[in-house]
């Protein structure tokens, strides 16, 4: 008998932590759409109330992940750009087809790679900060003092956040689109014995509107989805500096992982 009751405590053990993490799964779903909601209700409605969304917040928040972030982003934009060019051009030499190059890289990178990339640059430098920023203040009981002075603390430190993460994120794509073109011109083009600008000129007349939107949609869900992450695991912050290092690290790790999901989702469904 108590054989028996070890080999049943073994087999249920396993389904009792998959059951944990399943509900706190839900949990942490659950409390983000909520952090959504309301910094949505904030963002348009929250001067009915008393609590407006500061302009000079979300402007500081702009800047800290758009412009603050540009270098970076070109840097690896003109890579991208460079390394698709050469890719694309070993590939297609095999068969005879080195004219499809341009069609292919700017396809890949407006539809793909711009959105793609340029999400999981800002989740590891601006989403990390998020969650840093506000864990710290959690430690510290800066969250509770805001509430206790009457200031909302998702109006203070979500709303603006998000706000700019949605304007910013899709300007973003949009330049490290632009730049790894650029970077594919650089190198393509005399492999296909054209000037640069030829070959710019070329990919404007191959690329259609929806190849671009496709790209900005993607930029949109990633912008929401590193806020809420970042935003959520630093107001769930417990057990001090130590917590707030390991909330950094799960929100990075989070974001990069549901960012992926989500832009293999797209894509099943954008180009079936």
């Amino acid at each position: 008998m108590p054989r028996a009751l070890h080999d049943m405590n073994a087999l249920i053990r396993p389904l009792e932590s998959l059951g944990r993490a399943t509900i706190g799964s839900l949990a942490g779903m659950g409390y983000a759409a909520v952090l959504l909601g309301e910094s949505l209700y904030f963002s348009v409605a929250g001067w009915r109330i008393g609590q407006p969304l500061r302009p000079r917040a979300v402007a500081e928040q702009m800047r800290q992940i758009g412009v603050d972030a540009l270098p970076i982003v070109v840097l690896l934009a003109l890579t991208i750009g460079i390394m698709l060019g050469i890719q694309f051009i070993a590939a297609l030499s095999a068969f005879g087809a080195q004219s499809q190059v341009v069609v292919a890289v700017a396809k890949s990178v407006t539809r793909e790679f711009g959105a793609l990339i340029t999400a999981i640059l800002v989740a590891g430098r601006s989403g990390s900060a998020l969650a840093a920023r506000i864990g710290s203040m959690s430690v510290s009981q800066e969250v509770d003092a805001l509430a206790t002075m009457g200031i909302e603390p998702v109006r203070y430190l979500a709303a603006p956040a998000l706000l700019a993460m949605l304007v910013m994120l899709p300007a973003l794509t949009i330049f490290a689109d632009a730049v790894a073109i650029g970077g594919a011109a650089l190198y393509s083009s005399p492999a296909l014995n054209i000037t640069p600008s030829a070959y710019v000129m070329q990919t404007l007349s191959l690329l259609e509107p929806g190849d671009v939107w496709q790209g900005i949609a993607k930029s949109a869900v990633f912008a929401v989805l590193i806020t809420l992450i970042g935003v959520s695991t630093g107001f769930s912050v417990a057990g001090g500096a130590e917590g707030v290092g390991r909330a950094t690290t799960r929100a990075v790790v989070l974001s990069i992982c549901w960012i992926i999901v989500v832009d293999m989702i797209f894509s099943y469904f954008l180009n079936r």
